[in-house]
Parts: C-alpha cells; structure tokens; sequence
C-alpha cells in the first residue's frame, strides 16, 4: 500500500476542520506541535485508485490557521516552520470561496515553495447563495495546479479533491505557476539564464532558486555562498536587486514581494470570479449593525459574557458539589481500608484530596470552553476584539484578552487555557502574566475570613468588592508596565477579518470542548496530586513519637472533651511548628517581617503556592484550632483578631491577592507560555511586585491606625 503524506493549509476560518472530518469520516488524533501549545490534527485513512488498482494510506496533518508564512502569530510560525522542514507529499490549499482575493494572497506564497499543491475551493455552497460563480478551469490554468470546488457542511466535492490527491501525488510533473510584474520577472529570467549557460544543477528548479535569491533567503544564501558559481552570481543578483529597488523605489523587499503577491491574487480573483446578483444587505451585515453598534455593541457583549459567566461558575457548582462528596466519601473509605496510620492518610489527605481538587473543576472548563466554542465558530469572537481592542490596547493589551482574565475570577487553570484565543505571542504572553491579578474562587475564603475579622459585616461586601476591582486595576496597571519596560519594541498591530456569521458544528463543538477537558485533566491534574502529596509529607514530617506520647498522656487524663480537643489542637500546632514545612517558615520569616507577618502567616502563604483553598485550614491548624475550620470559624476569626494586627492584614490580604497561582494553574501556565522560564519570571514579577506592594499596604495601615 503506496503512502501519501498531505498537509491542509488554510487562512483561519476557511472550515478546515470541517473538511478534514469530511475526507476521513473517522477519529481524528489530537495532540500539539512540538515545543508549542498548538493544536496538531491528524488523521489516516485508505483511498482505493479505481483506474489504477492501486490503494492508498493517506495521512493528513491540518496545520494551523495562517493569514500568510510569516512569523508574526506562533500559529504562522509553525506553519511555515513546518512547511519549510517536515517531510510530505502534497499541500491541500482550503480556500473560502467566498473571500477568493484573500485566500490568493497565501496561495501565492504556497506556489513560492515548490510542492505539489491543490486547492480546495471549500465553502462553495455559500458562494453559490451569495451569487458568486468562479471559473474553476481558469483558475486551474492560471496557478497551473488543480483547484476542485468542495462544500464540507454538504459533503460535496469530496471524493473529487481525494482523487485529485492521488493524481498529484503519482503526477512526476507539477508546473505549479507564480507569475510576477514584468520588472521581477525579467530579472529573474537574467538569473535563471546565467544558471542555465552555467549548467546549474539544483535541488529545486532554477526558477525557484532566482526567487530566493531576490527575496535574500538566508538558507538559499548560505548553501549558494559555498558554490564556485556564487562569485559570478552574486554581482548578477546585486545588478538585479538594484534594478528593483529603483523601479519600487524602496529597498524592503517584504513589502515588494508582499505588493507582488496581493497583485497577483487581485488579478487571478478578478479573471476568474463572477457576482451575478449582489444583495442590498446581507444577514451578517443586519446582524453588525446590532452586535457591534457603536453604543450597544458593548453592553451586549457584556451581557453575554456575564451569562456565560454565570453558567460556568452557578450551574457547573451543581456537579462540583456531588464530585466534592464523592471524594469525601472515597477518603473516608480509604480511611477505613487502610487506617488512620501514614498509608491511610497519604491516600486519603494525599491523593485522592488532591485529584478531587482538580476534578471538581472539570464541569466548569466544559461550560466555559463550550461558551468560548459557540463565540469562536459561530463568528462572533471577532467582533469581541473589535468591540474591545480600542480599551485594552491603551494597556498594551489585544481585544480577546477579555475572555481568560474574566475566567481568572473562577479560577486560573480554565482563564490560562482561554489565552490560547490570542494568537499573536506577546498578546497571549502579556495577558498570561497578568491573569493572577483576577482574583480566583480559591482566594475568595481568605478574603471572606480577614474582612470578617477587621470588619463589621455591613463594610465587609464593600471591602470584597474594593479588593477584586482593586486586584484588576493592578492588573491592567502591570499590563502597561510590561508594555513599555518588556514589550516596548514589539508592539505591532494585528489585523483580523470579520468571518460571517454561522450555524455553528456540533460535532466540531464536542471535539473542542472533550480535547479541552482531557487536556486540563491531563496537565493540572498529575501536578495537584504532586503538590499534595509534597505538602502532606512536609506538614507531617519528621515525626516527634517522644511529644506526640507526652501529649497522649494528657489527653487521657482529661475527662472533659472541649479540654481534649484544645490538647490535641495544641499538639496540631507543634508538630507543625516542628515540622519541615514549619522550619521552612521560620526560615523565611525574616523576608516577610518589613509586611508584619509572622512565620503562621509565612507558612500560610507558602502552602498556598500549593493550592489557595489550604490557606485558612493551615492558619487552623497553626493556631491551635486544628484544621477543619473554615472562613467562617468564629474561633478562627477570633484568633486572628487577637494575634494578627490590622496593618499586617492589609498586607496579608494585598499578597494573597497578587502573588503565585496555585501550582497547578503554574503548571498550566508554564504549558500555555511555551517553557519553565516564563514560570520563574512570572514568579519574580508576582513576588517583587506583591511584596512591594503589600509594603506600601502596611505603611499606610499602620499611619492610619496610628
């Protein structure tokens, strides 16, 4: 069975994931490109040649949406990486029929590689109801590739564009055709001429060579430098660059070659496209003069996202309760096969706590990444960055930065993964780095104790809402701040195109949000079970049998159980104290003095890197009230009042509020950026920028106070 290696290539949203489940009508396989977070498409199936007797494998790689081969967006940079170094057969060119010109414009570059490529004029159902009629053979003439008309929500067009596949693939000829304005092409013609008298023999056909010589291709330069030719070339190619720079009348030859290429689609568009009948106003043109009116275009976006808000955080908490108890139900059940001794509770507070921790969250990322689904393929995530890119560009931020920071005040984890809508990488890496700035669920007990604490119940709501608009003031305050000092040379504009509006693929919905679930199971789920298990054994070790056996003396003594307990937490507090995870608070205690904490809140802070909901338990168990409390433990909320000053609650509060994510929504983080060193960078800017802040926080509590 003869194997046929195929890459589809296409502008975003020119339904390529529709069409690839159309040629396989099988599972797809989905991972991610290597040392990238972008999705990779791959799918296998057989195709039997009827006129030859022949059958085929057929493997297809459906690279990422791509405006052209360039290195702007990371999803550009895969695709022309790819292109450029993996080994295939033919590239699928999947074109929207209804926007020919601007689909052109990336074939044009396609032809520049010399590869066997065919076009895939998808979508040719709505062409043909927008009264657009394109020339398939003229088409076919002037690119000198074939080009078949397909429609994947129809099915049509599809057994045609895999015969085609096959054809190519066994055509020893392929005559694709780039033609340039005459001034480029005469002086290719002089190059390719001199090659020619030379005898030049050349991977790729002399042509091709002449084109990246004038495009000054670094590899094409350095292979060449090493050939006895190149001393008589190289005046040749100057003389010709020269000759283009005079009649351009600029010497960027990106913007001549990119003039070239929109010339060149404009023409074949203009040869070959027909409207026979142009409506006065189209459906998605109706629907704009709702969706992004200059006055209510916001407040129904808003409107929107507060829903899908509302349905990630209210109905996915219905599942997150019955999880939460059957956890609960699973660690008592350990506890009772195993014990109460250290195997019992390394499973149960271990563990089994530490992937119940992850799993309830799962209902929320599959609310969340179908709303974000639904926004994406039915068009309307377009006009959210267009509705929101004038606000957040004043910050350094892009439109669609909106989405992941507003899921950073549910939880990190999902609002990390929502940045993948941000294409371009300073975009995604600038709103990665300011997400903890939301303040998510898990931090909301913290709060909800200190302000209960220091404030009277009427102040207290007014406070939690001051400290969550504070948290994404900060937020698009340190955006800025990393805009200029960072990002300060990197600031490009990034355009994108207003798909129309449609009928969004259940089946294309299900992928995305199941791939997305898995995915979030995968990453944050291995990394809680780590850290609990670290935390468990630092909070636990080493053991103090010669204490633990005084105590227990005590405790049988005691015949009123309120005394007992106050014994046992005592006992609690100590080992603790003793403990590894003790020594390393009162180690560090001395960093966090100048913000007037002791080492309990030292320690409180660190088992938070772990995870934020452990915070108010330690505080528990470091003040002798043992770890089954919550926010709302009067007992606690006393013991605060009494042993932690005011001022040192602000700064307590105002560090909590900035610093780390929970480890694993850093371990996510760490996938999303692209490396472990976004993660100590991340940490550095969270850490200095909590800790100066909380200083100021506490100076100007104590001068209040005072």
């Amino acid at each position: 069975m003869n194997n046929i290696n195929v890459v589809l290539v296409g502008q975003p949203n020119v339904g390529k994931s529709m069409l690839i489940n159309a040629l396989s009508k099988s599972h797809l396989k989905v991972g991610n490109f290597s040392g990238v977070t972008v999705e990779k498409t791959e799918v296998d199936f057989q195709y039997c040649d009827e006129k030859s007797c022949s059958d085929y494998n057929i493997h297809i790689v459906d690279l990422p949406g791509a405006y052209s081969l360039t290195e702007y967006t990371i999803e550009e940079k895969v695709t022309k990486n790819y292109l450029q170094e993996a080994d295939f057969d033919v590239i699928v060119n999947v074109i929207d029929s209804t926007n020919l010109e601007r689909n052109l414009l990336l074939t044009s570059q396609l032809l520049d590689l010399g590869k066997r490529v065919v076009i895939a004029l998808n979508m040719s159902d709505e062409a043909d109801k927008e009264g657009i009629d394109i020339d398939v053979k003229q088409l076919s003439a002037i690119l000198g590739i074939p080009c078949i008309k397909t429609s994947a929500a129809e099915n049509t067009g599809i057994e045609t564009l895999k015969e085609a596949i096959v054809t190519l693939y066994t055509d020893s000829t392929h005559d694709a055709k780039m033609v340039y304005s005459d001034t480029i092409e005469e002086e290719i013609e002089k190059i390719v001429f001199f090659l020619k008298m030379k005898k030049y023999k050349s991977e790729v056909t002399h042509k091709k060579l002449a084109v990246k010589l004038l495009q000054e291709d670094s590899k094409t330069y350095k292979k060449m430098h090493e050939e006895p030719i190149w001393i008589e070339l190289l005046p040749i190619v100057r003389d010709s660059l020269n000759h283009i720079y005079l009649h351009y009348g600029t010497k960027d030859l990106e913007e001549i070659f990119e003039d070239e290429r929109m010339a060149y689609a404009r023409g074949a568009a203009l040869e070959v496209q027909s409207v026979k009948s142009t409506p006065k106003e189209s459906l998605t043109q109706k629907i704009d003069s709702l969706l992004i009116h200059k006055f209510f275009g916001v407040p129904i976006f808003l409107f929107f996202m507060w829903l899908l808000f509302q349905l990630t955080f209210e109905i996915g908490s219905i599942p997150m309760d019955l999880i939460d108890t059957f956890f609960a139900a699973l660690s008592a059940a350990a506890i009772n096969t195993f014990g109460d001794g250290q195997i019992g509770s390394i499973i149960a507070d271990g563990m089994i706590a530490g992937v119940g921790a992850v799993v309830m969250f799962l209902p929320n990322i599959m609310i969340l990444f179908l709303g974000i689904a639904l926004l994406e393929t039915t068009g309307y995530m377009s006009r959210v960055a267009f509705l929101l890119d004038g606000f957040f560009h004043k910050f350094g931020l892009h439109g669609k930065s909106f989405i992941p920071l507003v899921t950073g005040f549910g939880c990190s984890v999902p609002a990390y993964m929502a940045a993948r809508t941000l294409k371009n990488e300073k975009d995604r890496l600038l709103t990665l780095f300011i997400i903890g700035f939301m303040s998510c669920g898990a931090r909301l007990p913290i709060y909800v104790l200190f302000t209960g604490a220091f404030f009277t119940a009427d102040q207290a709501g007014n406070v939690l809402f001051l400290i969550y608009i504070s948290g994404a003031l900060l937020g698009l305050i340190a955006a800025k701040v990393l805009n200029v000092v960072v990002f300060k040379n990197e600031d490009e504009p990034f355009v994108m195109e207003m798909p129309k509006y449609r009928m969004p693929s259940l089946a294309l919905i299900w992928h995305t949000v199941w791939n997305n679930a898995w995915m979030y199971l995968k990453k944050a789920g291995t990394f809680i079970l780590a850290a609990s298990i670290l935390i468990w054994f630092a909070s636990n070790y080493p053991k103090y049998p010669e204490l633990e056996k005084q105590y227990q003396t005590k405790i049988e003594i005691l015949a009123d159980e309120s005394e007992k307990n106050a014994l046992q937490n005592e006992l609690q507090m100590k080992l603790l104290e003793q403990s590894y995870l003790g020594i390393v608070g009162k180690a560090t205690e001395p960093l966090f003095a100048p913000l007037g904490f002791d080492w309990r809140m030292t320690v409180a802070l660190e088992t938070g890197l772990a995870a934020k909901e452990v915070v108010v338990s330690t505080l528990g168990v470091l003040y002798a009230l043992g770890d089954e409390v919550d926010e709302e433990h009067g007992g606690l909320v006393e013991k605060i009042k009494e042993n932690i000053p005011f001022a040192a609650a602000i700064a307590f509060i105002v560090f909590v509020m900035i610093y780390l994510p929970c480890l694993a929504a850093s371990m996510v983080f760490v996938k999303e950026a692209g490396g472990w060193k976004y993660l100590a960078y991340l940490f550095v800017f969270t850490t200095a920028t909590a800790w100066i802040l909380s200083f100021i926080a506490y100076r100007i509590a104590l001068g209040v106070v005072g």
